[in-house]
């Protein structure tokens, strides 16, 4: 799917990239990562697709998606450390 579908999804669903973010627990910056992709990946677009289906069926997904108690993953890698303990070795 590309992204301006995508956009046409959440317009659908009465969401923008920031609360459809927020909904799913998901970064921001990665939905926005696949704006210059031009196509966003298959389980994204269909859960936008599920949303503004229920949406215009008059479903209210969004307490359906919060009885789901999501939680957002934090960013872990091989970056710098911020616990200054490490450094005095």
């Amino acid at each position: 799917m590309t992204f301006i579908d995508f956009k046409k999804l959440l317009l659908d669903a009465e969401l923008t990239i920031p609360k459809f973010t927020a909904l799913i627990k998901v970064s921001e910056k990665n939905i926005q990562a696949y704006k210059k992709k031009k196509e966003v990946p298959n389980a994204i677009a269909s859960i936008a697709a599920c949303f503004a289906h229920m949406n215009k069926m008059g479903i209210d997904y969004r307490t359906l998606i919060d009885d789901l108690e999501l939680v957002k993953k934090e960013k872990k890698g091989a970056g710098f450390s911020k616990d200054n303990s490490l450094k005095s070795k």
